[in-house]
């Protein structure tokens, strides 16, 4: 059975299977300038933030496999939140294949992002594994996807700014 929830913006989050989440979105950029907005620390600490009141206090990234990465949040409350892995493929940029460990939540996901282009717009689809169901459906119940929504809106508004600073110069 495949779970759909309609979400803001464009992003589609489907469970194919058991142990998956799957979210999709289109953002309206090609795909090097979407890829090098999920891999430069400068551009993630930007948008990679949730919903309003955190901010990305941490961003050390993967250049390639073997690399380990480590993003860490804080909200206005003093709340701090973190999560890491290592990156298992970077091929960019097209796709990147890494381990993810949340803090304070049991297991190890694993991560397989992948860029597709078309007419100058890139469908980003982030497939999630987790090793149950139980981890699966702890990740869907916590908010994730509010925030993610939230992530990706301010991702695209951050794109179109970056392409209209582009068209300029």
């Amino acid at each position: 059975m495949t779970h759909s929830t309609p979400s803001r913006g464009t992003l589609k989050v489907t469970t194919p299977s058991d142990r998956e989440i799957v979210m999709t979105r289109v953002f309206n950029a090609p795909r090097r300038v979407v890829f090098e907005a999920f891999n430069k620390p400068e551009l993630l600490k930007r948008w990679l933030l949730g919903p309003p009141g955190w901010e990305m206090v941490v961003c050390e990234v993967a250049a390639k496999a073997g690399d380990k990465y480590r993003y860490e949040w804080r909200n206005t409350d003093g709340t701090q939140f973190g999560t890491g892995g290592v990156c298992v493929e970077m091929a960019p940029p097209e796709r990147i294949v890494c381990t993810e460990r949340m803090d304070g939540r049991p297991g190890e996901s694993r991560l397989t992002t992948v860029f597709n282009e078309n007419a100058g717009k890139t469908t980003f689809t982030m497939t999630m594994l987790f090793e149950s169901r139980e981890r699966r459906d702890e990740a869907l119940k916590s908010g994730m996807e509010k925030g993610v929504a939230i992530s990706y809106d301010r991702l695209e508004e951050m794109l179109s700014t970056m392409e209209r600073g582009a068209a300029k110069s």
